[in-house]
């Protein structure tokens, strides 16, 4: 597979809604993240999870994802929308 072209990485702030964001690492996180959304050559993307300002940076649960067709973008804007709702949000499933 190859990842579709556009930027390899994407990174953005955003408040997690009621019941946080699923971590593998850490479990549920809470309050204000940054998500950044990796694509990969294999065509997956890892989409990771931080508290803003730190530097310890977790999976968000069910990741990685293949990027879809609509690419990397649209993919780190379903990770973020789904982060905004809350609900223990994990990794799109495209």
């Amino acid at each position: 597979m190859r990842t579709p072209p556009g930027p390899a990485r994407l990174r953005d702030k955003v408040v997690a809604g009621p019941g946080g964001a699923m971590t593998d690492e850490v479990g549920v996180i809470t309050g204000d993240l940054t998500i950044t959304t990796t694509a990969r050559p294999d065509g997956l993307a890892d989409i990771a999870a931080e508290y803003t300002g730190a530097e310890e940076t977790y999976t968000l649960t069910g990741s990685p994802v293949p990027v879809p067709p609509a690419g990397l973008r649209a993919l780190h804007d379903q990770a973020l929308a789904a982060v905004r709702a809350g609900r223990a949000a994990q990794a799109p499933r495209t």
